[in-house]
């Protein structure tokens, strides 16, 4: 690789340019980022972000971060605000205006009426002196000293720091509301991480009449019509109430086949294994996974909390259900 190529020095200067100006966005949370926090928090409505051009596309992003995060939020471009959006945002809402220049006249055009609903406005802006960053309940300062475009001209090292200050605001909110892993899960339930933090055991494992399962006592030889009908490459070993005694794998046959014990005579109790994996109905199914996976077991056991059996799961099951 040619670290001296022209196409490589840019991408690095970029990045230690982005670089720089996130650094210095530290030195600026202080009491105003804390205050935009609270007055968001205390808000009884949604949280508004408006922006219009690369600004709206960064304000978007916000808004569907705070969404997904705990924070109800929407996202309103402001231009089309002035033509009659304005009407989605609501007297107890707070709106979160993004403009780099702070100058931005579609965004101007609503401080009026903004100000008329008495709607708190926190700003995302370059210019803390600028006329939105004045007009602000609340400014957070973006401010960048040098674009990674070496024209000056695409917005680059600014949009980076104002979506990297979007997702400071909506991390510590996040942490405010104790948002959990089970409360993003609820907001993504079609996603992978939902279906991680959702899906329990019992909702992939077999029950019932698909569970491989003989009588105590059973000979080893009518076990095996069952493992073989079941197709687990196993069976659970119950007594009369159903409370579990043990499981017969394909290694204990290879076992009791090895020690040349009679099949059609020796009882399954004799030759089961009473040590076994199990897990809960209730754990989540990534549980399973993460159980079969360090016990390099291909098929567990669900047990009830009194010993009896409720069901089977196979790693295929939990890999059909996206959760590994």
């Amino acid at each position: 690789m040619n670290l001296n190529s022209s196409l490589i020095k840019s991408a690095i200067r970029t990045i230690e340019l982005e670089k720089n100006a996130i650094q210095a966005l530290t030195d600026r949370i202080g009491e105003e980022f804390e205050s935009a926090c609270k007055v968001i928090l205390s808000c009884s409505g949604r949280t508004v972000v408006v922006g219009v051009g690369k600004s709206g596309h960064i304000a978007r992003k916000i808004a569907a971060t705070l969404a997904s995060t705990g924070t109800p939020a929407m996202y309103v471009h402001a231009g089309e605000a002035n033509h009659g959006d304005i009407g989605m945002i609501a007297k107890n809402d707070v709106v979160l205006a993004v403009s780099n220049s702070g100058q931005t006249e579609e965004i101007l055009t609503l401080l009026p009426l903004l100000k008329r609903k008495n709607i708190p406005i926190v700003s995302l802006t370059g210019d803390s002196q600028s006329e939105l960053g004045m007009a602000s309940t609340f400014n957070l300062n973006t401010h960048v000293t040098e674009e990674a475009c070496p024209l000056g001209l695409a917005p680059t090292s600014s949009t980076t720091a104002t979506l990297v200050m979007g997702d400071a605001l909506a991390m510590a909110l996040l942490e405010a509301r104790g948002f959990t892993s089970d409360d993003f899960a609820f907001s993504h339930p079609g996603g992978n991480l939902g279906r991680r933090v959702l899906v329990k055991v019992k909702d992939v494992m077999h029950s019932g009449k698909q569970i491989p399962s003989v009588m105590a006592g059973t000979p080893v030889s009518e076990a095996l019509i069952e493992m073989s009908k079941k197709g687990f490459g196993l069976t659970t070993i119950v007594d009369s109430h159903k409370k579990l005694k043990g499981v017969f794998t394909d290694g204990d046959l290879r076992r009791t086949v090895d020690s040349k014990q009679d099949l059609h005579l020796t009882l399954i109790d004799e030759v089961m294994s009473k040590n076994y994996k199990f897990i809960s109905g209730n754990s989540l199914a990534t549980e399973a996974a993460l159980l079969m996976q360090s016990s390099n077991i291909y098929v567990l056991i669900i047990e009830n909390d009194d010993g009896t059996l409720e069901g089977i799961v196979k790693m295929h099951d939990l890999l059909d259900a996206n959760v590994v």
